[in-house]
């Protein structure tokens, strides 16, 4: 015959250890997505919302679009007012902010919620340059 014992002997046994060496790979496959692809997005988000929680009045920020602003207003809800430019004022939702450029350090002696912009020069863009205005 074209069978051989070994084999055949085999045949008649309990799936049950075939099963676990079966799902063994996709099991490892899992853990292996988890370690890197999934616990880093994690951290990454944790990171994102906790950066989004200390925002406050002064900060330099970039939002999703590209834009670059320094944070006026802080509001209770998800909406912060940004300043993108002299007078131009923006309210964009918390989410949408995607990094901190610079933050501004607490003024000494100011208990709670009252921020205060540390006091920055700002810095003349070219068409201020040309036509020498401040």
């Amino acid at each position: 015959m074209f069978i051989s014992q070994a084999y055949a002997q085999t045949a008649g046994a309990a799936p049950g250890g075939d099963m676990f060496v079966q799902f063994m790979p996709l099991v490892l496959i899992f853990i292996v997505f988890y370690f890197l692809l999934i616990r880093p997005q994690q951290k990454r988000m944790k990171e994102h919302r906790s950066m989004l929680d200390a925002l406050r009045r002064g900060d330099r920020v970039v939002t999703g679009g590209g834009i670059l602003g320094t944070v006026v207003h802080v509001g209770t809800d998800d909406e912060v007012t940004v300043e993108i430019g002299e007078g131009v004022k923006v309210k964009v939702l918390r989410p949408t902010i995607s990094s901190v450029v610079a933050k501004t350090e607490p003024v000494k002696g100011d208990k709670g919620g009252g921020e205060k912009p540390a006091a920055e020069a700002k810095p003349a863009n070219g068409m201020q340059k040309l036509f020498g205005r401040k």
